[in-house]
């Protein structure tokens, strides 16, 4: 029993120290809608600095500590400054991957500075034996807990009672509002960060004496911090120190008793964050504006001259390469697989991923004990590696289906810090007897030895022809359905489901892959010597490859060999070394810089740049043979160079029959429909019919509960109660994509088109129904088929057919309306539900869209629901109105008889004119 309260005494120090580097985690989320990767490592740069001052130059100590703290701050608010300030419009993957920058460049100077062994720096606080309770413990553990405290009641206070603590939430909840009242988010958003990485500094240098300095070990702090931070939803100061110390008390605790398991206490920051983001299942909201845009993706086209040209010279530079240049050529290769994997589930679906490195090592693991357990070759174990990893790379996407965005980034961070120490750093599972890893002897392929010690020139020109598979299959999945199905994932989710797309699928999808990508590097990188060795697998350095994948051009092709050649060891390195010997030693650093501004300057990395080239010098090649075909390949390259175009998909129309754009007649039945928000109720009891054929109008004052009708009817919320049948199916408890596609689709108020995508895309992405076996077939061939007929009468309908290869973006706003509906019209819906489609559009083209929703009810068989502000409109077109007011149906009938009743006169007083409402 004492031995429990004295490890719990213990764990609270370790947890108030988790404590106070998750407030200034928090510091900096709340002031500017940043989380800061960086922290870790800005804390690490302030306990450098005072020990440095400290032990090298003889300064007393808490002079050193202020140089210490003030140095973390200056780091902080320079991060802001000159980093993050300037990606304020830029996507939220850029602004993450700022921070990672600064990361990167923080530890590169430590490392290349002290290296990264750890030193021993004794106590400065009081640091003798208190008795508690018959427990004793040392007493700088009760200094670090008060210490906590103190900081905690300060901060809360600051941020409660005081005049910058309102200015920091009011420039959290609304900027614009803010900065009309005189708060300069800047400002602000400069003061938080120097305020937490104060608390960064403060905190690296109280735990060094418990912990050791070193650069890894102060880095690594960040995912106990970033756990108590989760527990206090990043805005409670009282709630982030009971987090900080439960974890800390849970880890000491496991220490004492859980030391059979290998790596089991490190692992409780990991649970503490999988268990609160899976158990809200929500992304953490990362403040942003309506600029925000997504990084540019390619095509995926393949050009199959160059293609064979560049591998041909590759494989000729091989076989003339000295062995230290074939390994660098290995080393520059296999890292582009990683940054591929990176691409596939980033680049194309948009989930943020930091789990490469963790998958790697998986892939080299599984295949080094099918090696060295049963014997098999390495044709048989590198297959094994790939096809086993990727069950472990969908557990991996499994928190991906609740969550996204940053909020993923942290779980698979932890989640691959988790295997690492659990299973890459236990001895008894990653090592051989007589081996400093699983011993794997010398590899033959097909009988030919392509050794990577005694043959380093094969063992390259193998892995280059596997890069090359690989880069095809990638490239074949962007030109395919599966890759408009995830590119539209990772456009707009909400517009993804409505069209019927599933996005767990498509996530799941793009984990599998990219593990299997990322396993192959694995294998190939564990193999290349006669030991799988898992130093090589450490997973921050997956926040490393994310830096790089970014400066290649995250969603294109040739950027992961372009970004490998930034990275330490690599063909980059050691044409630095020839230029300037011993530059190959700074390449983290560099690697880093470079990344920075790439972010600042092109957040589209190096492959917008290799696509604008390519496609310039193709247009001056072919304008030569004629006009005809010098337009032709300038549309495709222009494509390639925008990332706007997918594969030039085939546009021809199917033969129509006299009914080929008829929908399937099926009635949508809503009843006694309820929608809850706590104790708000949006909807009461509302019941309705939409026959085949049939327009109903729903309308209502300002806040009636119609776009929540809507979204229960959909599936879009589960606060929802009722039942909702659509013809003789029951869809109430479907979700969102399987309800499209029984047929009943909308549009929505907001528009949520897929911005990144033509208009083309857009259209391709509604109607493409793949079959069962579309994602594996989609990895050799992938496929095109003509738009359906319906979808061609709907472009010449809506008045697209000249819009169709244009980006999104460049469409007038009443022709990103028309496209909006015209996207739900192509699933070939029963019930099509309109939210305000007339929104914004002027009398002339109300008028035109009435005249078209009624076209879909006559001539298309749709049933439609039309919610709509404008009551002439809905009085003109529809067949029925159903009348809202606080949630409750108060009146439905014909147009006429709605006109007419008292109660509907009554609710639209304060809304509508009385000759609007008037019989």
């Amino acid at each position: 029993m004492d031995d429990i309260l004295r490890f719990a005494l213990l764990g609270l120090g370790l947890g108030a120290l988790y404590a106070l580097t998750a407030h200034g985690i928090v510091l900096v989320y709340r002031g500017s809608g940043v989380l800061n990767f960086a922290h870790g490592a800005i804390g690490m740069a302030g306990a450098y600095v005072q020990w440095e001052l400290a032990v090298n130059h003889g300064v007393p100590y808490w002079p050193a500590v202020a140089c210490g703290v003030l140095g973390s701050t200056v780091l902080g608010v320079l991060t802001h400054l000159l980093v993050i300030r300037p990606l304020r419009r830029a996507s939220s993957l850029a602004r993450l991957v700022g921070t990672l920058a600064v990361f990167i460049v923080l530890t590169a100077v430590a490392v290349k500075r002290y290296g990264d062994s750890v030193q021993l720096v004794p106590a400065k606080l009081p640091s003798g034996l208190v008795e508690i309770a018959g427990a004793t413990v040392s007493e700088d553990r009760i200094w670090l807990l008060g210490i906590a405290v103190v900081v905690t009641a300060a901060l809360h206070a600051l941020y409660k009672r005081t005049l910058f603590g309102l200015g920091t939430t009011a420039v959290a909840e609304n900027q614009g509002a803010a900065a009309s009242l005189g708060w300069s988010a800047d400002l602000i958003a400069a003061a938080n960060w120097g305020l937490g990485s104060a608390l960064a500094g403060l905190t690296g240098i109280l735990i060094v004496p418990v912990i050791g300095l070193s650069v890894t070990g102060l880095t690594t702090l960040l995912l106990s911090a970033l756990a108590a931070a989760l527990v206090g939803r990043f805005s409670s100061f009282p709630v982030t120190l009971a987090g900080g110390l439960v974890i800390g008390v849970v880890q000491s605790e496991l220490t004492r008793f859980g030391s059979d398991v290998t790596g089991l206490a490190a692992s409780v920051p990991f649970l503490v964050i999988a268990l609160m983001l899976v158990a809200r299942g929500r992304a953490l909201p990362l403040r942003g504006t309506f600029l925000e845009r997504l990084p540019a993706l390619g095509t995926g086209r393949v050009r199959p001259v160059p293609l064979a040209l560049a591998v041909a010279t590759g494989l000729l530079l091989i076989a003339l390469s000295s062995p230290l240049w074939a390994d660098a050529i290995t080393n520059t290769l296999v890292l582009s697989l990683i940054i591929l994997s990176i691409i596939v589930v980033t680049g194309y679906a948009g989930q943020v991923s930091l789990a490469a490195y963790a998958l790697a090592g998986t892939g080299a693991f599984i295949a080094g004990h099918a090696a060295a357990d049963w014997g098999w070759p390495f044709e048989l174990a590198l297959l094994a590696g790939v096809l086993g990893t990727v069950p472990i790379g969908l557990l991996f996407a499994l928190p991906a289906v609740r969550t996204r965005g940053v909020n993923l980034a942290i779980i698979t961070l932890g989640l691959g810090t988790t295997l690492e120490t659990m299973v890459f750093q236990n001895t008894d599972l990653s090592t051989t007897p007589g081996s400093d890893g699983i011993a794997v002897g010398k590899q033959t392929l097909f009988g030919i030895d392509i050794s990577g010690v005694d043959h380093p020139q094969r063992y390259a020109a193998v892995v280059l022809v596997m890069l090359v598979a690989a880069t095809l299959v990638v490239a074949n999945v962007r030109r395919s359905r599966t890759g408009r199905r995830l590119i539209a994932v990772r456009a707009n989710e909400r517009a993804a489901a409505a069209l019927g797309i599933d996005v767990r699928a498509a996530k799941l999808y793009a984990f599998g892959l990219s593990a299997a990508i990322a396993a192959l590097a694995g294998v190939l990188t564990g193999f290349r010597s006669t030991s799988v060795v898992f130093a090589d697998f450490a997973s921050f350095e997956s926040i490393t490859a994310l830096g790089l994948a970014v400066i290649g051009g995250v969603g294109f092709l040739v950027g992961p060999l372009f970004a490998a050649t930034f990275a330490a060891g690599t063909v980059g390195a050691r044409f630095g070394d020839l230029v300037l010997p011993g530059l190959s030693e700074w390449m983290p650093l560099i690697g880093g810089i470079i990344l920075v501004l790439t972010l600042v300057g092109n957040q589209d990395g190096i492959g917008r740049e290799v696509g604008k080239q390519a496609a310039a010098a193709e247009r001056r090649l072919l304008s030569k043979r004629g006009p005809k075909h010098a337009d032709v390949i300038q549309d495709a390259a222009e494509g390639t160079a925008e990332g706007d175009e997918s594969a030039a998909p085939d546009v021809r129309p199917t033969a129509p029959s006299q009914a080929s754009h008829r929908a399937p007649g099926l009635p949508l039945r809503v009843r006694d429909l309820t929608v809850r928000y706590g104790g708000v109720v949006a909807v009461d009891g509302l019941s309705f019919d939409i026959e085949p054929g049939r327009v109903v109008g729903l309308i209502g004052p300002n806040g009636a509960g119609k776009t929540s009708a809507i979204d229960a009817v959909t599936g879009f919320t589960r606060a929802a109660s009722g039942s909702v049948r659509l013809g003789d199916q029951d869809v109430t408890r479907l979700p969102v994509h399987r309800r499209a596609g029984s047929g009943l689709s909308r549009s929505f108020q907001s528009l949520e088109l897929f911005e990144d995508m033509s208009v083309l895309d857009n259209l391709y992405a509604a109607c493409d129904r793949p079959g069962p076996w579309t994602y594996l077939k989609d990895l050799v061939r992938p496929g095109s088929r003509p738009l359906p007929a319906h979808v061609l009468v709907a472009v010449r309908e809506f008045g697209l057919e000249g819009a169709l290869d244009r980006p999104v973006g460049d469409l007038s706003y009443g022709e990103r309306r028309l496209l909006a509906i015209a996207r739900a019209v192509a699933t070939s819906p029963s019930v099509l539900l309109l939210d305000e489609p007339a929104a914004g559009l002027s009398d002339d083209e109300s008028r035109e869209l009435a005249h078209l929703v009624r076209r879909l009810a006559e001539d298309w068989g749709m049933g439609v629901l039309l919610v709509e502000h404008d009551v002439d409109m809905v009085m003109s077109v529809c067949d029925e109105v159903v009348v809202l007011d606080f949630g409750r149906r108060i009146c439905v009938g014909t147009p006429e008889e709605v006109r007419g009743d008292p109660a509907v006169r009554a609710a639209y007083l304060g809304d509508l004119a009385p000759e609007e409402v008037a019989p």
